[in-house]
């Protein structure tokens, strides 16, 4: 007698990632598509994505919290900038609530993901503890965010290994690390640099910021003293709504101002740094970057505590290339060596879309650089699939809950007209533009393994979250997307009549 054939597991929606935009697609999914089955599967052993990973001194958000919390829960803490075990319990608390934890499938990792034109059904084989397995769904939405989890950009430097002091990356943090009393040299000027240089400075007998070409930052205050006022006059929800708003309009009303007036930004932007730094000759050789505000992306540093560290003399910021390392740092081209006991490379990310996977269509592998965005979520040549990706101007969560909200539009048109399957299809010639128009390092590097976005509607990923909040959830679904009947509905007619 034959052993009896495992039945394979069905879910309607399969989310991968249980970071912040994980749990606001379960969110969305429950509330706007109670009908629907789905899961959560994450392959770490625990909710929170980026801010349960990175664990360095001071980690923080570089967006206010009014705007990267939920819209549907509002941020109720003092600090507008919070920090990351802030953030991390905001998110754990907040699955809690609506029981979005109990979807979760914890040390689930994606290894693949097949579609079959054949069933309209996405297999995606997942690994646990070693072990593979595979389940089938129906529409697949991936929240992994857009960065490797597992490495960060490394560059290579000659002597690396004749360095005697210890390096250690940012993304792998050591829970035992003790820096006190010890000289750090943080490598880059980014988000990563400019938190970890003041968090470390106290505790550390010295720390040098090195940087081969200067960031342009601005100041901003940790706690939001309008926002704190409103929520003591308005009802939570109201009060959350008018800050957020108050907030979006303030971010992209300096963003644009960058944009359009790049002179008046600069000189804005240096007075700031100037009147916080207070010593010109710095200002000029190591805050006055070349390239025009957010070119790239924009540095905050709450209640300038950088700054602050400087003017105390237990910071230094060093602008120059490295050489090469020695065994006790690191030799500038200049000509001067950087002792050292301890190197963090805050290098920059390395991007990576869908945790790494290639999705196959019938077998063959997606090319998804010659794929185009639709609404800034779909992929052309990938049916019953959507992908989270927030701003790079604005908070993260603003993009990613109207993209949850436009999936679960989409799947819910696809019970109205009876489709088991959608995809996007131009509607006419689109010009090929990059999906992150960034001048960063980390965005330039992965161009060609991401997709395009167009130059026109649905196809042009806007950085305007006023714009997309106004447009999103209004568009006619069906002028740029086709809903298709299963392979076998369509089928059946012609059996019928043959």
């Amino acid at each position: 007698m034959s052993p009896a054939k495992k039945t394979v597991e069905h879910l309607d929606v399969l989310v991968v990632g249980a970071g912040l935009s994980g749990i606001g697609a379960g969110y969305r999914l429950q509330t706007e598509c109670p009908d629907k089955s789905y899961a959560i599967v994450e392959a770490r052993d625990s909710i929170g994505g980026t801010w349960d990973l990175f664990k360095y001194p001071g980690i923080r958000s570089d967006s206010d919290m009014f705007t990267l919390s939920f819209p549907f829960r509002p941020w109720k803490a003092q600090n507008s900038i919070a920090d990351g075990p802030e953030i991390l319990r905001y998110i754990k608390d907040t699955a809690a609530e609506f029981g979005i934890d109990r979807k979760i499938r914890f040390g689930t990792r994606v290894v693949a993901a097949d579609w079959s034109a054949a069933t309209s059904t996405w297999t995606v084989t997942v690994e646990q503890d070693g072990k593979r397995s595979t389940l089938t769904c129906s529409f697949l939405y991936s929240c992994t965010g857009y960065y490797d989890y597992a490495q960060g950009h490394m560059p290579v430097w000659e002597g690396i290994d004749d360095f005697a002091g210890q390096i250690v990356k940012p993304q792998f943090w050591p829970e035992d690390l003790d820096y006190t009393g010890k000289k750090v040299v943080i490598i880059g000027s980014g988000a990563t640099a400019v938190t970890l240089v003041p968090s470390m400075a106290d505790d550390a007998a010295h720390v040098t910021m090195l940087q081969r070409t200067p960031t342009w930052i601005g100041i901003v205050p940790k706690q939001d003293k309008i926002a704190n006022n409103l929520r003591k006059v308005l009802p939570p929800g109201l009060a959350h709504q008018v800050i957020r708003n108050k907030n979006v309009a303030y971010s992209l009303g300096v963003y644009e101002l960058c944009q359009r007036q790049p002179k008046l930004m600069r000189k804005v932007l240096l007075g700031m740094s100037g009147k916080a730094l207070r010593d010109d000759a710095a200002l000029a050789e190591h805050f006055t970057p070349s390239y025009d505000p957010w070119d790239q992306r924009l540095c905050a540093v709450p209640n300038a505590d950088l700054f602050r560290k400087i003017r105390e003399g237990k910071v230094d910021v060093v602008t120059d290339h490295i050489a090469r390392f020695v065994p006790e740092g690191i030799e500038l081209k200049s000509g001067k060596v950087l002792e050292a006991d301890i190197v963090v490379p805050a290098t920059g990310l390395k991007v990576q879309l869908f945790g790494g996977v290639v999705p196959t269509v019938d077998g063959a592998p997606a090319n998804v650089h010659e794929n185009f965005v639709w609404q800034g979520c779909m992929l052309t040549g990938l049916p019953n699939f959507a992908l989270c990706v927030g701003y790079t101007n604005a908070s993260w969560t603003l993009r990613g809950d109207l993209t949850s909200r436009l999936v679960c539009k989409v799947i819910n048109e696809m019970d109205k007209v009876g489709a088991a399957s959608v995809v996007p299809v131009p509607d006419g010639p689109l010009e090929g533009r990059p999906l992150l128009d960034l001048a960063s390092g980390y965005i330039q590097r992965a161009l060609n393994d991401l997709p395009q976005q167009g130059h026109r509607g649905a196809w042009r990923v806007r950085q305007n979250y006023f714009v997309d909040a106004a447009t999103t959830m209004r568009r006619d679904l069906h002028k740029t997307l086709r809903f298709d009947k299963a392979a076998s509905e369509v089928a059946e007619p012609e059996r019928a009549t043959a």
